[in-house]
């Protein structure tokens, strides 16, 4: 794990236990990471219109629902009436992202896009999947306390 890595996670466990005697988490909507994946999808949806048009129902559409399967999955989680079930979520909304940086990719190396025009998207994914990884850490360690 990078610096940078261990660094992020420590800081997601520290929000988190602020946020337990400080402020309670009220919606999805208060998670950074929900946040962040919005902020994707928003990115995503411009992206595609520069796909060609024999793309709009096949590449362009997967990275549409995959780019809103993310913070979907986030909000979907964090509303369950358990731990357990927010981490399960939490690693649909994972493999969403890695999905979508796969597809990403897949426009570089059609030459439909370049890695100029991927480069915030790229970054973006690779924040989410840390903050979905250290939100994961900090709830199993939280959920295996509570056992």
């Amino acid at each position: 794990m990078t610096r940078f890595a261990r660094r992020l996670a420590w800081l997601v466990c520290r929000l988190a236990k602020e946020c337990e005697t400080a402020m309670p988490l009220r919606s999805f909507r208060d998670l950074i990471v929900w946040q962040k994946a919005m902020l994707l999808a928003r990115e995503i949806y411009q992206l595609v219109k520069m796909l060609p048009v024999e793309e709009r129902y096949a590449l362009s559409d997967q990275m549409r629902r995959a780019a809103v399967s993310v913070p979907s999955n986030i909000a979907e989680g964090q509303a369950r009436n358990s731990t357990k079930e927010f981490i399960q979520f939490l690693h649909i909304a994972k493999g969403s992202n890695a999905e979508l940086m796969t597809q990403l990719l897949l426009c570089v190396d059609f030459e439909y896009l370049t890695d100029e025009q991927i480069h915030h998207a790229k970054q973006l994914s690779y924040k989410v999947g840390q903050l979905l990884s250290a939100l994961i850490r900090s709830l199993r360690i939280k959920h295996e306390q509570i056992e």
